[in-house]
């Protein structure tokens, strides 16, 4: 009698493949799929704009000088921006640098944030990059409660200090703002007080506008 001889038809690799194990057609073109990374959206796209500080002198008004440079929406166009342009220890003295959601510009008078305020952390010279970073990351991948209620944030280089800010959209919400800035603090590990001012009041004041909440 003839040896039994086992046999296994062509077919019985895909049938008998794991799941989830992707097939090699012997092209190549399987494990070109498996290579290819796909992009991770954000739940907001998001604008870079920027202040440029040598026009402010011949501005007319306010704001006159501030240009969008790029709108992005995912992970991978965030980084591929963030690593190509310049950090705010990099920066002329007197720059604005911003993040905003789409569709709001980082003016007062935009009518999403005529109504809000914003919390402001100073520090020295050269020293906001970290800062600045770590903002942008919790904005992006919306680590705040309110996030709803944040416009975006701004980096601005002086002098004598480097401030951080988060502008927000409705100052009379206090328990979202004092959420905001309680959060901001526990992201960065800053020990300071910060405050939060009204743009209203900062419009009004010549002297710089009291602060509504601090934590």
């Amino acid at each position: 009698m003839a040896e039994d001889t086992e046999t296994r038809p062509a077919s019985a690799g895909a049938e008998e493949r794991e799941e989830g194990e992707i097939a090699d057609d012997g092209d190549g073109s399987a494990a070109a799929a498996a290579g290819r990374v796909s992009a991770h959206p954000l739940e907001n796209a998001w604008t870079f704009w920027f202040d440029n500080p040598q026009g402010k002198s011949r501005a007319v008004a306010w704001g006159s000088t501030i240009h969008p440079i790029h709108t992005f929406s995912t992970v991978e166009d965030f980084w591929s921006l963030y690593n190509n342009i310049h950090h705010p220890s990099k920066l002329n003295v007197g720059a604005d640098f911003h993040c905003f959601k789409d569709k709001i510009e980082p003016k007062w008078e935009d009518p999403i944030c005529a109504n809000g305020g914003k919390w402001t952390i100073s520090c020295g010279k050269g020293k906001s990059d970290t800062f600045w970073l770590h903002t942008l990351l919790a904005l992006i991948g919306e680590q705040f409660d309110f996030g709803d209620e944040i416009c975006g944030a701004v980096v601005s280089v002086r002098k004598n200090k480097e401030r951080v800010a988060i502008w927000t959209k409705n100052a009379a919400n206090e328990t979202a703002q004092i959420s905001i800035g309680k959060q901001w603090k526990e992201f960065l590990d800053y020990k300071d007080s910060i405050g939060f001012v009204v743009h209203e009041d900062a419009k009004r004041s010549d002297k710089g506008a009291k602060n509504r909440y601090t934590v």
